[in-house]
């Protein structure tokens, strides 16, 4: 019998980070891991809700799975699998639903499935803990990603998140220290800590602590070489945070923020903790103390209500903040959610044309921000190679550069001398 499997992932690095773990798991089991247009025997969709078109990307990927392998076994999970198991019990081809908290267990779902799909979705809410999920090595990846925690306490009117991840759970310290531990041993140069809401951990362990603990930890107790941390929330950033990566020698100067929208009113309406002035004074005194920092932002076009005077706020908001990329969303309904029944629902095109100016200001940002290092040396961790003679390497402060190399070069630390922006990119040569 045929043990091939594909692993198909939507969504975020958290669920990135859960397929890469099980992907481990498999191959341990003697699991051969396949593309996923090969027609694997086995077939993962590691699904996400965050919109109804990423429901309906999930759905998509299980008719083709069954389309290149009729005989094949579709097992579908993540947050799409626990908000609507039964909507995806009825698509003819899966063999079992699993929700999150059924993914620390999934290998012994597949030796019990039987006839007829197979369903196991416990209550989310219920869940207090978040199990470590160990991990050695990342697929074609020279970074490393560590999960700290998973779901959300925020509820804001748009995210269905909350339902989907349950409340907001923190691995234990010692834990996290260990699985770095481990990843640094096998040569990984940078690790990202990531989670649904990671600016909250610690909160909920006994006894209680803080993201700006553990970075202290990791500094001090791992050879870690560069830390990466994934997106915090405004409330969530405080200064002993910003104070730790100015002096730190490991944590890179990198926040990723989501603002959502440049407009008090349409904040209040999606339920976000803070308004533009606390959000400009924060980007502000990030950027007074870390000059070169990057500083990416969400944001979401086209919320319902949201009005032409409302969106140019937005755009005059971003135009004086000192940011280095936007990662632009259209508003999407999610059934679920209090946005979905909003009155005032924008109209698509005009959703469509925001997010578009949105996104060309966020190019001139960057372009700009990156034109700045131009003539300066710089370390990059090496991710791959971009053709038989070029890299591609991330800086601390989150810049792609391109330098001649080779494939052999895959997660060293190299310095590279940046030497111009050219056809969207940096170029440069080592140093």
């Amino acid at each position: 019998m045929s043990r091939t499997v594909a692993i198909a992932t939507l969504g975020c690095k958290t669920n990135q980070f859960e397929s890469a773990a099980m992907e481990e798991r498999l191959k341990a089991s003697g699991f051969t891991v396949v593309p996923f247009a090969t027609g694997a025997s086995l077939v993962i969709v590691n699904s996400c809700t965050v919109t109804s078109a990423t429901d309906a990307q999930s759905r998509n990927l299980i008719r083709k799975a069954r389309r290149l392998n009729p005989d094949c076994r579709v097992v579908v999970t993540g947050c799409y699998a626990q908000v609507d198991p039964q909507a995806l019990r009825e698509i003819p081809g899966v063999a079992v639903v699993l929700g999150n908290a059924e993914k620390r267990n999934f290998l012994d779902y597949l030796e019990e499935a039987g006839e007829g799909t197979r369903v196991a979705v416990s209550d989310i809410a219920a869940e207090t803990e978040v199990p470590p999920l160990p991990l050695t090595a990342f697929a074609e990846r020279s970074r490393a990603f560590v999960q700290i925690q998973n779901g959300c306490n925020a509820f804001c009117s748009y995210c269905i998140i909350p339902y989907a991840r349950g409340r907001s759970r923190s691995v234990r310290p010692d834990e996290v220290i260990e699985q770095i531990r481990t990843l640094t041993a096998r040569g990984y140069a940078e690790v990202v800590l990531t989670g649904i809401h990671i600016g909250g951990y610690g909160l909920d362990l006994t006894p209680a602590t803080s993201l700006p603990a553990l970075v202290e930890r990791i500094e001090g107790e791992t050879e870690l070489s560069r830390l990466r941390l994934g997106s915090l929330e405004p409330t969530e950033i405080p200064e002993a945070l910003i104070e730790r990566m100015a002096d730190s020698a490991i944590l890179c100067p990198h926040f990723h923020i989501p603002l959502q929208a440049g407009d008090d009113a349409v904040l209040r309406r999606m339920n976000r903790p803070y308004d533009t002035r606390f959000f400009r004074d924060l980007v502000t005194r990030i950027h007074r103390r870390l000059p070169d920092a990057a500083i990416g932002l969400d944001l979401i076009t086209g919320f319902p209500g949201e009005s032409d005077e409302e969106f140019a706020h937005t755009l005059e908001l971003i135009a004086e903040l000192p940011v280095s990329h936007l990662h632009v969303f259209p508003f999407s309904r999610r059934p679920g959610t209090p946005a979905a029944t909003m009155p005032d629902q924008v109209h698509g095109s005009i959703v469509k044309e925001r997010a578009a100016r949105l996104r060309a200001m966020g190019e001139r940002k960057h372009r700009e921000f990156a034109q700045g290092f131009i003539g300066r040396t710089l370390e990059v961790v090496v991710e791959r190679g971009v053709g038989r003679s070029e890299c591609r390497g991330l800086t601390r402060n989150y810049l792609n550069v391109l330098f001649p190399g080779n494939a052999r070069l895959a997660g060293q630390r190299l310095p590279v001398t940046v030497g111009a922006w050219r056809d969207g990119a940096l170029h440069g040569i080592p140093a």
